[in-house]
């Protein structure tokens, strides 16, 4: 960001082998997309810059039940990609498929592991109000970690999840 009157340096200008979304990612960040949809982005009024809650829903396919866990919470985003389309009345529309969330490396290996193993992923806007700086609980370090809440081990092969009971 420039504003009138400050004079233009070449700290506040991208070089050709820099790129925007690198540039504007805090140090020790890492940016990491997710799929969305307008039923899973808070009816797509999610924008950059808002801050959310990812929340995991996963299917149990004995008991036909559903869990849901929030998974990481007071995250950043970074970017919706949008694009415009004619809707059947002639008007343009847009709609966002991909969100692009700021995390820590261990985050980035929550959400990977979430993104495999759940059912659906949501984002939940949080408000204004609510947003609190640097911190982001609760974390689902239990996802990469081997272990599992409640005595189960989650085991995901062939895409497949599954519960056995851990010893």
């Amino acid at each position: 960001t420039i504003i009138q009157g400050e004079p233009v340096r070449p700290i506040k200008i991208l070089g050709a082998d820099q790129s925007f979304m690198s540039s504007i990612l805090p140090a020790g960040k890492r940016a990491v997309a997710t799929t969305i949809a307008a039923d899973t982005s808070a009816g797509g009024f999610i924008l950059p810059d808002d801050y959310v809650d990812v929340i995991m829903t996963t299917r149990d396919q004995n008991s036909n039940s559903f869990t849901t866990e929030t998974i990481l919470a007071n995250i950043r985003v970074l970017a919706i990609d949008q694009t415009i389309r004619e809707d059947e009345n002639g008007q343009l529309v847009q709609v966002g498929q991909t969100a692009t969330l700021e995390l820590t490396p261990n985050q980035t290996k929550i959400i990977s592991a979430a993104q495999q193993m759940a059912d659906r992923l949501t984002l939940a806007l949080r408000s204004i109000k609510d947003i609190e700086a640097g911190r982001s609980e609760p974390s689902a370090d239990h996802l990469i970690s081997g272990g599992s809440r409640g005595g189960t081990i989650s085991l995901i092969k062939n895409g497949e999840k599954t519960q056995v009971l851990s010893k």
